[in-house]
């Protein structure tokens, strides 16, 4: 190859490089367009580079080139400050991040920001980590995580939010947001982001919950129960029995209620009306205590939007831990 084919590769490379797509779901269409540049320019046996930016959705790329007189050409060819991601990314990558969950990057102030606001309570604060990165990656995939959010939306999660977090009052959320470290833009922005989870969340579930409730019906009747949890056992003859019975120990806890079938201690699941279950141990170590209870009574499913909203909810944690259980997850502790 002689030095005016390799310059004419080169100046074409970098109208390439420039012209190429920078947002990370697009890169796919990048290294097509790499390798369609490549076919056209077989002599410089060309690489396309990516560089995926931590806790952003846009990249960078580098082209690798074979020169004739030997060894390889890096070229960078930045759009935007001319700073090439070599100079910018100069420390470590993964400075200042937490994890990085199937192309997700969370940085440390950003995970403060997620336990402070969306904790849940219900799971460790590593799995809600991973839970909001695998969201995010299905909302970029979906395409929908820079898509506008309503007016009645932003309003809809505003008024939610609040309640959830007891902030009843102007001057409430004003204090809350100072403690947080917010602006009003910045907690707006926020805002728009759990509406679109919220909005991705309410559209997943209603394609989930037909087939999930058709597959899972039994989960989804409604059980009247009564159980009674304690440290020690406690032994009735029938259900009638069971409250009086717990009244004989001094940490016993009754519990009377309607579940769904999926909702109940475990050891109810099933269980025909009147029969008593147990005692039987809560949980495996370490989990400590006993159970004893019994159905009262079952109503068969009925196919109404209640029961509906109710199988999209189980459906849609069975996808999130589907996810989670195939999902790369790196945390950058070091």
């Amino acid at each position: 190859m002689t030095g005016s084919a390799f310059a004419q590769a080169l100046e074409s490379g970098v109208e390439l490089l420039r012209s190429l797509p920078r947002r990370r779901s697009a890169v796919p269409a990048a290294r097509a367009a790499a390798r369609d540049w490549a076919a056209r320019h077989p002599a410089v046996a060309a690489q396309l580079v990516v560089d995926e930016r931590p806790g952003t959705p846009v990249v960078d790329y580098d082209l690798l080139l074979d020169h004739p007189g030997g060894g390889t050409v890096a070229v960078t060819a930045p759009a935007e400050d001319g700073v090439p991601w070599l100079v910018d990314h100069s420390t470590h990558w993964a400075a200042g991040q937490l994890v990085s969950v199937d192309g997700v990057h969370v940085s440390v102030s950003q995970a403060l920001t997620m336990l402070r606001t969306l904790s849940r309570g219900d799971v460790s604060p590593y799995q809600e980590i991973v839970d909001q990165c695998l969201l995010a990656a299905a909302l970029e995939e979906a395409g929908d995580d820079g898509a506008p959010v309503s007016a009645a939306e932003l309003q809809a999660t505003a008024d939610a939010f609040r309640r959830g977090r007891g902030l009843h009052d102007r001057a409430a959320t004003l204090a809350w947001m100072a403690a947080a470290g917010m602006s009003g833009e910045q907690f707006e922005s926020y805002l728009g982001g759990i509406a679109r989870r919220r909005r991705f969340r309410a559209g997943k579930e209603a394609e989930l919950a037909p087939g999930h409730l058709a597959a899972h019906r039994a989960d989804f009747a409604r059980v009247r129960a009564i159980w009674v949890t304690g440290p020690e056992k406690v032994v009735a003859g029938g259900a009638g029995e069971l409250a009086g019975a717990a009244a004989a120990y001094e940490e016993a806890v009754v519990t009377v209620g309607t579940r769904r079938e999926h909702e109940l201690p475990e050891a109810l699941r099933g269980a025909a009306p009147g029969d008593v279950v147990g005692p039987v141990p809560l949980g495996p170590p370490p989990a400590s205590g006993f159970l004893t209870g019994a159905v009262l009574s079952r109503t068969a499913v009925e196919d109404d939007p209640e029961t509906l909203a109710a199988a999209g909810r189980a459906a849609f944690g069975r996808w999130l831990a589907e996810r989670r259980a195939s999902a790369s997850v790196e945390w950058h502790w070091a």
